[in-house]
């Protein structure tokens, strides 16, 4: 019996040096990326979106190569496919609301 515990915990102990690197990396990208955004961010994204009203306006989004335009479909079925997994959690229902 001794034996299977000796075994656990090498087996326990050879799994954890494995993962902690992992988790360190984890924990890195997690705190720059889950992080509330900043007063800089907030301004960056006030003139993005500016620079977005200005195109629209004078045409020049029609002068996008096929690349471009494709990555921007694939972001906006992201973040509509986001926004969907995240009413389906807060409603706890695939379809339809309680009443």
């Amino acid at each position: 019996m001794a034996n299977v515990g000796s075994k656990v915990q090498s087996m326990i102990s050879r799994v954890w040096t494995q993962v902690k690197p992992k988790i360190g990396a984890f924990s890195k990208y997690a705190k720059d990326e889950l992080a509330p955004p900043t007063i800089g961010d907030i301004s960056a994204m006030r003139e993005s979106l500016k620079k977005i009203i200005k195109n629209t306006k004078n045409g020049s989004f029609k002068n996008i190569t096929v690349r471009e335009a494709w990555l921007n479909t694939l972001v906006t079925m992201e973040v509509c496919f986001w926004f969907y997994v995240g009413e389906c959690i807060g409603k706890r229902h695939l379809v339809g609301y309680k009443v």
